[in-house]
């Protein structure tokens, strides 16, 4: 089956039922998405598919076929992605990091679709969990990413 990630046709030899998350990771070798609870419930694992964000860790391959989908390895290829992960960095959010692949993910689906999010709007769209607690710092930075 072929799917498309990060603007290349990759054909994947697997079940259909494969969640995509251990296709992008195991047979693509693009680790910068993370397996974290694997119930969809963390989004650490999120990616976008065809600009929506989506927890890869139950997605079977099969359902995203011919779709775009875009990882974290790409995300700075897309002007908003770039402005998100600079101030990600400007907002020093991160401590241990494991799941800001998948907020970054998630604040640049939320942000080229809603370019001006209200308070409401970020924490309704910013879901995924962050055992370090970086919250406050997320929402600094989608703020800072919206004002321009």
């Amino acid at each position: 089956m072929q799917v498309i990630i990060n603007g290349k046709t990759h054909q994947v030899d697997t079940e259909d039922d494969t969640p995509l998350l251990w296709v992008i990771r195991d047979e693509l070798g693009m680790t910068g998405t993370k397996y974290g609870c694997g119930i969809a419930q963390c989004g650490a694992c999120t990616v976008l598919v065809d600009g929506q964000p989506t927890r890869s860790c139950v997605t079977p391959v099969s359902s995203v076929a011919g779709q775009s989908i875009t990882t974290i390895e790409a995300i700075t290829e897309d002007a908003v992605g770039r402005h998100v992960v600079e101030a990600w960095v400007a907002n020093q959010v991160p401590q241990c990091g494991y799941c800001q692949s998948g907020q970054v993910m998630a604040a640049t689906a939320l942000l080229k679709q809603n370019p001006k999010p209200s308070e409401q709007d970020i924490a309704s769209a910013m879901i995924n969990l962050c055992r370090c607690g970086t919250y406050n710092a997320i929402a600094a930075a989608v703020r800072q990413v919206a004002q321009g």
